[in-house]
This record gives structure tokens, C-alpha cells and sequence, in this order.
């Protein structure tokens, strides 16, 4: 046994919805006696897809000793489940940097001679089927790169201080029960925020429950509900919402009022608009 990351299942919070089964393309879920069971722990990479689907909050990652994951024993049981499934799988290790289990999935099939499914383009995202280098504003290529003055990279030079307070942080991961979001200020922030925003954890995170996502390219509407069950379950002091000044960051504001309104709770609520180069063009 080696001691390693993988999923807890809590039985009382449990409602054996089932929901969380299909989101585990590993197949280390199954719906045993109504309750959603591990049923064997070297099928559970412990990345988590399956925790932001439980609508009750029920299944969170723990360390503990665990029979070490075993891919190609997960790929043997995956590719009887058929080419989208294969497709689910290597990509959830992709998203998680997973590089050494990703290439013994790819491994495993050559062995088997069945075909590699090829990644799908992004899509834009603005009702076309054009992939994103399209006319959507946001979605524009700028070269930002400078020359860097001495002071410059004296200052990179000084290791900022991280000021996240909470894990996981995507909102499809989140679960709404967490303890963390009671009484919390909440920072809700679209993905690339923080990579424009040289000081956003000194400025912005400090202090804060962190949930991020991408009002263009994720699911809209689970995002509503699941922000929603957040703020209807918790007592949320208050909200700050940071996005870019590009057009499809704009939708992030109208889903988190629609969240509150539909929470049915009256929270502070404020925004920063974040330009492509860096500054604050606004607060709201």
C-alpha cells in the first residue's frame, strides 16, 4: 500500500442519485445498496471529476493508504465502454497535466491496436463552427510582450506571497456545502483574470473564497445553479467579480445576478473590470 490522494464517499450525506457514476470514466463508481461506492481503489486517480457533479456535496478527496493507480488496468475495463469514453478519459488527464498516465493510456491502445481518438478543435463559442481564431472580439490575438526593464525583472524576481484560501477552486469542483463559504467574502473571477493582473492575490484574493470559470466556455446554466446552491446554503458576506474587459467576460455579471436572484438572498455585490495589459479600467 502506498498512502496517495483518492475520493472519500460520505454514506449519510449520500443520496444515491447517481449522478456522479458517468463522470467517472475510470469506472471506480458504481450504485451498490443506493449509495454511490469506490469499488476499487487502484481504478481512483483521486483528480476529482466526479466531485463537482454530486449535487449534495457528498464526496470529497482525502490522503490516505490506497493500492496504487494502475492504468492500464483502468484502460482495460475504459475501452470496453467505446471511443467517447476512451475520448472522456485521456482528456481528464490532459486537463490535470497528468503526462506519464496519459501515455500509458496512448501506449496501452497501440498495444491493442485500436485507434488514438484525435483531440476536436476548440470551438468559438460564438454560435459558428469556426475554431477560435474567429471574429469574436475576445478572442483576438495581441502580441503583449516588451523588453523588460532591470527594475522590471528585480521586481519579478521578489516570490510573491499566495493568498488562496480554499481548494478546490473551479466552479464545476466546488462543492456548495464546503465549509469555507460560510461567511465568507467570495471572490468569483473569469480564468484569465489573475494571469493578466500582476497583483491579484495581493490586491484581490487577500482574504477571500476563490471560485473561477469561464462564462464563454463553460456550461451557463449549471454554473448559475451550482453558484446558487452556494449562495442559498451559505451565509456570503459579500461578492467581488473580476473579468477582462473583453465582450464574452461581460456575461460573468449578469450569471452571478441571476444566481443571487435566484438564491433568493441579498448580497453586496461588486465588479473590476480588468484590461488585456493589466490596469483596473473599472469598478462597479
Amino acid at each position: 500500500m502506498v498512502k496517495r490522494k483518492i475520493i472519500k464517499i460520505d454514506d449519510e450525506t449520500c443520496t444515491g442519485c447517481g449522478v456522479c457514476i458517468p463522470n467517472c470514466p475510470e469506472g471506480a463508481l458504481q450504485l451498490i445498496d443506493d449509495k454511490a461506492r469506490l469499488i476499487s481503489d487502484l481504478f481512483c486517480d483521486g483528480l476529482g471529476a466526479c466531485i463537482g457533479e454530486c449535487p449534495e456535496g457528498a464526496i470529497s478527496i482525502e490522503e490516505r493508504e490506497a493500492e496504487p493507480y494502475d492504468e492500464r488496468k483502468v484502460m482495460a475495463n475504459i475501452v470496453k465502454q467505446g471511443t467517447n469514453t476512451i475520448k472522456a478519459h485521456l482528456a481528464h488527464l490532459k486537463d490535470h497535466n497528468q503526462d506519464e498516465f496519459y501515455n500509458q493510456a496512448v501506449d496501452y491502445l497501440k498495444e491493442q491496436n485500436i485507434d488514438v481518438p484525435q483531440e476536436e478543435d476548440p470551438q468559438c463559442g460564438c454560435h459558428t463552427e469556426a475554431p477560435l481564431q474567429c471574429g469574436c472580439p475576445g478572442s483576438a490575438v495581441q502580441d503583449l510582450r516588451e523588453e523588460k526593464t532591470s527594475s522590471d525583472e528585480t521586481a519579478a524576481a521578489l516570490r510573491a506571497v499566495s493568498r488562496l484560501q480554499n481548494w478546490p477552486v473551479q466552479i464545476t469542483l466546488v462543492p456548495p456545502s464546503a465549509p469555507y463559504f460560510q461567511n465568507a467574502d467570495l471572490l468569483i473571477t473569469a480564468d484569465c483574470a489573475p494571469f493578466a493582473y500582476p497583483s491579484f492575490h495581493s490586491d484581490f484574493l487577500k482574504d477571500k473564497v476563490l471560485v473561477i470559470g469561464c462564462p464563454k466556455l463553460d456550461e451557463v446554466e449549471f454554473y448559475k445553479e451550482k453558484l446558487a446552491a452556494i449562495f442559498s446554503q451559505n451565509s456570503i458576506k459579500s461578492i467581488t467579480i473580476v473579468h477582462m474587459e473583453v465582450p464574452c467576460c461581460f456575461g460573468l455579471r449578469k450569471l452571478v445576478d441571476d444566481a443571487i436572484k435566484a438564491s433568493g438572498k441579498d448580497i453586496s455585490l461588486k465588479t473590476i473590470v480588468i484590461g488585456i495589459q493589466g490596469d483596473i479600467l473599472e469598478e462597479i
